[in-house]
């Protein structure tokens, strides 16, 4: 058995920068030494999974070491552990290192070595994580592969999905990668405001937390005045100064309405026009025909959505179950628009669709999956008005359990177009003109059918976090007015439920059905998590069983001892940081959040590539007529969940960064106030303060706390004076000063007036065991505080 290199095994599974030691005067590396059927070592199979990432399934590990039988089985068992220990972790149907690239990656070219290759970096790289890792793009002949096909190029600046491959050449990036397509062309802009200099020309200041200032020349302003949004690119870079840029169009002034979300709309390279020619195919289709439907237009399907929605693409009905067979059961049905009718595989409406991957939804603006024609107006649910739908309908029994299910491929007619709000005051004995007539044949039925739903849930026990949702809302000129926390209504929970049970149906059926698909997956949390969470709750004498096999309601147990106490709060954000994210992938692994089995996106196909999919594979699969799924997109699913699955990312990072620059828009003339606040993030460099009244967070540097010499301790989250003992935790209440906010970084920096709480026994026990090793932080006086938030 050889032994790994050490490079192989660090924590973050990446590879050393460049070294000065490339070809002949590189240490050579070990061969992985492989007994065929054999059971290898935990650290053999870590190196091959390093080695050969496109070969990380379950499957091509057995088969690359010719395992068979019991081994198999131990096989299994070894990856579990090293997966639980944090040393693998999933992605999709792959085994990867932690910090390592998965097989397939949507990357952006961002450079050139000095041979003049292609270097790109992953689309969406975890902060935490440190810097992206550098991929060599290789680039293929014009007849592609073996000669077959046209290969697709690349350039500077362009967006990819990539096959990653670990890099042979230790001198250079840790990986190569191959080109599988071209997503968006020409991402090599970068954004920011220009500020007109003395004497002409003038400075590009940056929008993003950790740009720099660019000098441009007055021949190359592009006609932009002081104060405008203006995309530039780099014209030259030289060993001294700054570098100097050239201003390649005006986005708008940034005082603006909506100019907050433009900026993140660029900086993310998100397509927010449509092109020409898929404008003209969706202002071309028809209404659809009664062909391969039911006609459901007199069953009461009634629309329940927030009062401002323009788009409906659900609606529900309840009933009782009439069958003798099931006393007490009721019949809900789910009807969704039939996007799938409208746009069809490969059609330019489809790659738009597939190239935004969902909608986005700022404060201010909405940036659609698909245009208005079809997403507000003929696959809109309009109250009174014929569209065409699919629909599931579902019978449950008395205890909430579902016995069965049923798909339709129909046109229906919506009874009624109401709010949240409305329906919920019908139920609460407020009903309107509307809301009246309708409160016994539909309303109650549905309200009953929840309750009814709601002994499944409550017996499946679902992850329970409640974490209250801000609401930004502008004043006229897209500014911020105020952040309210909307109330979470009975009638939200039960669309809520609705529709998770339909997406339950439709991964159910089409598994039934041996058809591809994607699934909606959530990972259990991994067992680094798990053990940080474990010795964190250990401090509040909360205790948290070891073993891999966790479940949703070991979470929800931790969270009904924390409810009513102090530490409530802070247990909450802790298990939701302990929890893995959501992804899309075409290989089912449950979904862990929600303690189901099968779960595939179905309910939102305006606004979800991922859900038109899976309406595409139950059109074929069910032999619904048009618009059924092909084979060139089953072959593609891999590839598909990994794009839709970055652009969601994408997304969020996006909505979320816009908040953040509102809010430090708004708060920008109110330095030197004082706010309330809460510990919501405690790091080595200082502390994270949540303001709720506002929606944000900003930064205190440790170097501003005070004169005493402080220390950070993971387990109890905590930042603590060694001399006096007094210090903060996650969770704490505190009184700060804004001391500097920066709109367009999204930045606030604050300054501590609370003195602090003494702190627990066993934080005051961890400094004088000595253990600093784990996290000294030291106050270095004169050290000038950092800009922004970290």
């Amino acid at each position: 058995m050889s032994r790994i290199p050490r490079e192989r095994t660090n924590p973050a599974g990446k590879r050393p920068g460049k070294t000065g030691r490339t070809g002949k005067d590189a240490p050579a590396v070990e061969p992985l030494n492989i007994v065929h059927g054999a059971l290898p070592s935990r650290e053999v199979i870590l190196r091959f999974i390093a080695d050969h990432p496109q070969k990380a399934s379950k499957r091509e590990l057995a088969k690359a070491f010719g395992l068979k039988g019991d081994n198999r089985v131990e096989l299994k068992h070894m990856l579990q552990e090293l997966e639980q220990e944090g040393m693998l972790q999933k992605n999709r149907k792959s085994l990867i290192r932690p910090g390592a690239l998965p097989p397939v990656t949507v990357l952006d070219i961002t450079t050139r070595d000095k041979d003049g290759d292609l270097i790109g970096r992953p689309a969406e790289w975890p902060e935490d994580q440190g810097v992206a890792p550098a991929v060599a793009i290789r680039q293929q002949s014009p007849a592609g592969r073996q000669g077959k096909g046209k290969a697709p190029v690349a350039g500077l600046g362009d967006r990819i999905l990539a096959k990653i491959f670990p890099a042979v050449d230790r001198g250079g990036p840790a990986y190569t990668a191959r080109i599988i397509k071209v997503i968006d062309r020409r991402r090599g802009a970068s954004m920011g405001v220009f500020r007109i200099a003395p004497g002409g020309g003038g400075r590009l200041l940056p929008i993003e937390r950790r740009g720099e200032e660019m000098v441009i020349d007055p021949d190359f302003t592009g006609g932009a005045t002081d104060g405008d949004l203006v995309e530039v690119e780099i014209a030259r870079l030289g060993r001294f100064g700054l570098p100097r840029a050239k201003v390649l169009s005006v986005v708008g002034s940034v005082g603006s309405e909506k100019a907050i979300s433009m900026i993140a709309i660029h900086a993310h390279g998100i397509p927010h026009v449509f092109p020409p020619a898929v404008i003209a195919e969706a202002d071309a289709a028809k209404p659809t025909s009664m062909s391969h439907r039911e006609d459901w237009r007199d069953v009461p399907l009634i629309t329940i959505d927030p009062a401002d929605a323009k788009d409906h693409d659900d609606a529900v009905y309840a009933q009782l179950d009439p069958s003798p067979d099931n006393p007490g059961g009721v019949i809900v049905t789910v009807a969704i628009a039939d996007v799938s009718w409208y746009v069809r595989p490969n059609s330019p409406l489809d790659r738009e669709a597939l190239k935004r991957g969902n909608s986005v939804y700022f404060p201010d603006r909405v940036v659609p999956m698909l245009p208005e024609r079809i997403s507000n107006d003929l696959c809109s649910l309009k109250e009174g008005v014929d569209r065409p739908a699919l629909a599931v309908r579902m019978s449950f029994s008395g205890e909430g359990r579902k016995i069965g299910h049923t798909f339709h491929r129909i046109m229906m007619k919506s009874a009624a177009k109401l709010s949240y709000q409305q329906a919920q005051a019908a139920i609460d004995g407020k009903p309107d003109d509307q809301t009246g007539p309708m409160l016994e044949p539909i309303l109650k039925p549905l309200w009953h059918a929840y309750e009814v739903m709601k002994r499944g849930r409550d017996r499946r026990q679902p992850l329970e976090l409640d974490m209250p949702e801000r609401k930004i809302l502008l004043k006229p000129d897209g500014t911020v007015d105020r952040v309210v926390v909307p109330p979470r209504l009975d009638a939200h929970k039960l669309i809520e439920e609705m529709m998770i049970q339909a997406n339950v149906c439709a991964a159910e059926t089409l598994e039934k059905k041996r058809q591809p698909l994607i699934y909606r997956i959530h990972d259990g949390p991994t067992l680094a998590k798990q053990e940080i969470l474990r010795e964190f709750l250990a401090t509040l004498g909360i205790s948290l069983a070891k073993g891999g096999n966790m479940r949703a309601n070991n979470f929800n147990g931790i969270l009904a001892k924390a409810d009513g106490t102090p530490h409530q709060t802070m247990v909450s954000e802790m298990v939701l940081r302990s929890q893995s994210q959501a992804i899309y992938g075409p290989e089912n692994i449950g979904h862990f959040g929600l303690n189901l089995m099968k779960y595939a996106h179905f309910t939102s196909p305006i606004r979800r590539y991922a859900d038109l999919i899976v309406h595409r594979a139950l059109v074929g699969s069910l032999g619904f007529g048009e618009g059924g799924i092909t084979p060139e997109e089953e072959a593609a699913l891999d590839d598909i969940a990994a794009e839709i699955s970055t652009f969601e990312r994408r997304a969020m990072a996006a909505e979320r960064e816009t908040v953040d620059r509102l809010i430090a828009h708004h708060l920008s003339g109110r330095v030197g106030e004082e706010f309330a606040g809460r510990v919501s993030g405690v790091t080595k460099s200082g502390l994270f303060i949540a303001l709720p009244d506002y929606g944000a967070d900003g930064f205190v540097p440790i170097s501003t706390l005070g004169s005493d010499y402080f220390i950070y301790d993971e387990a109890h989250q905590a930042l603590s004076g060694e001399r006096t003992g007094l210090g903060f935790r996650l969770g704490d209440s505190v009184t700060v000063k804004l001391a500097e906010a920066i709109p367009l970084a999204g930045a606030l920096r604050f300054e501590m007036i609370s003195e602090g709480r003494e702190m627990p026994a066993a934080v005051r026990s961890f400094h004088k065991a000595g253990r600093r090793d784990r996290g000294q932080v030291r106050k270095k006086p004169g050290t000038r505080p950092p800009r922004g938030r970290h």
